[in-house]
């Protein structure tokens, strides 16, 4: 059965942008998106609310220009070869390539995919994220906690949210970057 994972860079104090949206403060250098890239290789499947999505969907024209520098390249390659849903009642349609969009997130449809796929899924943006965790469906989580403090802005996690956290590893980076991996002890 797959993991469902939710990996996210964010400030030290927990916000993946800040008040004013911004998450500039939050881009990796080379050597942390080298490391990104590798976790993401495990990956099958991304489940995107539609504001991640409408950002990370820039990947899918790096994809086609391969004059980008290697680590970057690397990502749109990994990103374009990985299937993609997008949850939005919102969005009229999605335009790249191995993406399908759905009205609602439905916990027993994820339980569904978990239980049939080979490679790991990952959920990213923080409000389904926040649906992903309170289902219990979250069975891992990545935090990449950039060193700043932003005082404000969408959370990472969703408020009155608790459960235990096993830490299953940790690496520092040369930019002050520190990678947590946890194992969350509710999902299932």
């Amino acid at each position: 059965m797959a993991k469902l994972i939710y990996a996210t860079l964010t400030s030290l104090d927990g916000y993946l942008e800040d008040r004013e949206g911004s998450f500039t403060w939050a881009m990796p250098d080379e050597e942390v998106h080298g490391y990104v890239n590798e976790l993401e290789r495990g990956i099958g499947t991304y489940l995107y609310g539609r504001r991640l999505y409408e950002t990370m969907k820039v990947w899918e024209q790096i994809y086609h220009q391969p004059e980008q520098n290697s680590v970057m390249q690397e990502y749109a390659e990994i990103w374009h070869g990985t299937d993609k849903v997008v949850f939005s009642a919102t969005l009229e349609s999605v335009n790249t390539e191995r993406t399908r969009l759905e009205r609602t997130f439905d916990p027993e449809a994820i339980r569904t995919l978990k239980a049939g796929s080979s490679m790991d899924i990952s959920v990213g943006g923080a409000n389904l994220a926040a649906h992903a965790l309170r289902a219990g469906l979250v069975d891992e989580i990545h935090m990449f906690l950039s060193p700043i403090v932003v005082g404000g802005g969408k959370a990472m996690l969703p408020p009155n949210y608790a459960t235990r956290l096993e830490l299953l590893g940790q690496r520092a980076f040369g930019n002050g970057v520190v990678h947590l991996h946890y194992t969350v002890s509710s999902a299932g």
